[in-house]
């Protein structure tokens, strides 16, 4: 078996069922999950309807590098999203089977497996696939921490220049996971410019680029950043992105990777071994999702109006900082975030996710320790409810304490 493979630890999810599997929550209330980030809202009809009309598309092996209409949909999508020029779609995009399977396998293509002292740049709390594409494709992951001292950001310039110089490759999130920050063209012109200095890839994860809370003010998208920079043939920079959240389809698995031309020549080379290939009938469909804003605009309305409802309810005891898009909360329940979690589920059935389980120690602290992530992926009932009953809890806590000291 691959040696790499004991490097890889155990999955936020099976942390979570764990700590929760011996706690009994209380009788007569039924569960309200708030820790898997699996958007819930019905994925649109014109979606499903597309995905039934092309199934004689089954009988066909698909290519990889994708039907020409689906590059040409993603391309034109991105040039009417960000205000940039439609990159050219044979050369500059190809179609992913989610933005999940983008992050692994552009890893597996960028990083040499052979070079022994390579690092990968990771923010710091992180999506975990980061860290796994990274020791599978045998580098190491350096994570840069992302504290609210900095204001959520990655303290780029905490990182010593011996580092830097092996870096291979960053991944950034924006809008984060679990943050909501979007990142600012200042910070883009910072990753640039290193990027540039030091010869490394950039990753950019946009995968929750739509879910954000004014209409006037999407977030600002590692293209439209480039091309604002100057690099506008968007030298060593793929983003990613996917329908997953934008369409409310993540069973669909489809997204795109998008950027430099000739690195993407090469990944395109990688992924015709790799067997990643999208089914005719899913590109068809995600043809049809990607040419359609309006059930986007609906989605974003039901994001808005839960998160409304959320901080009414929750902000007065238990003070929470609107994300600047995505769909988590990002809590402060400082000190012990993993007996919140486990005290919570126990008296209330809502199921949060540690902070500390998407994060790694680094420089002696571990930045989600203290911190829960709660995702607010269901329906505005259900966000309502587990307002309610979350304000509680932290109200009988509050009330406990000075009876505790008063005691002793």
């Amino acid at each position: 078996m691959n040696p790499r493979l004991e490097l890889l630890q155990p999955y936020p999810f099976e942390r979570l069922r764990a700590l929760l599997g011996a706690t009994k929550p209380a009788a007569g209330l039924r569960p309200i999950s708030l820790g898997l980030g699996e958007p819930q809202h019905p994925t649109p009809a014109l979606v499903k309807d597309a995905l039934a009309a092309n199934l004689s598309g089954l009988s066909r092996y698909p290519v990889t590098l994708g039907l020409p209409q689906l590059r040409a949909a993603v391309s034109e999508w991105l040039a009417r999203r960000h205000g940039i020029a439609a990159p050219d779609p044979a050369k500059q995009v190809i179609p992913v089977n989610g933005s999940r399977e983008g992050i692994f396998s552009i890893a597996q293509a960028v990083l040499d497996p052979g070079e022994k002292d390579a690092l990968v740049a990771l923010p710091n709390p992180f999506y975990q696939v980061y860290e796994g594409s990274t020791l599978l494709a045998g580098a190491k992951p350096y994570f840069i921490n992302a504290v609210a001292a900095n204001g959520l950001a990655p303290d780029w310039d905490a990182v010593p220049e011996s580092i830097w110089r092996r870096v291979r490759m960053m991944y950034v999130c924006t809008p984060s996971n679990p943050h909501g920050r979007v990142m600012t063209l200042e910070e883009w012109k910072r990753v640039f410019d290193l990027s540039e200095r030091f010869g490394f890839v950039v990753v950019s994860d946009e995968c929750y680029s739509e879910i954000y809370f004014h209409e006037t003010r999407p977030p600002l998208g590692a293209l439209a950043a480039a091309r604002s920079l100057g690099r506008e043939t968007y030298p060593r920079l793929v983003v990613l992105g996917s329908l997953s959240k934008r369409s409310s389809a993540p069973g669909l698995r489809s997204g795109y990777a998008a950027g430099d031309a000739a690195l993407l020549e090469r990944y395109m080379a990688y992924r015709t071994y790799h067997g990643a290939a999208m089914s005719n009938a899913v590109q068809m469909a995600s043809i049809a999702a990607w040419n359609d804003e309006a059930h986007v605009a609906e989605n974003r309305r039901l994001y808005r109006e839960k998160f409304a409802a959320f901080f009414e309810r929750v902000n007065p005891v238990l003070p929470l900082v609107m994300p600047d898009a995505a769909f988590y909360f990002w809590a402060d329940v400082g000190p012990d975030d993993v007996a919140f979690t486990r005290d919570l589920f126990a008296e209330t059935h809502i199921t949060v996710l540690p902070g500390s389980y998407i994060a790694r120690e680094s420089n002696g602290v571990n930045p989600g320790r203290g911190y829960v992530r709660m995702a607010l992926v269901s329906t505005v009932e259900d966000a309502i409810e587990a307002a309610e009953r979350l304000r509680g809890f932290i109200e009988r806590r509050a009330e406990a304490k000075p009876a505790m000291r008063k005691a002793v």
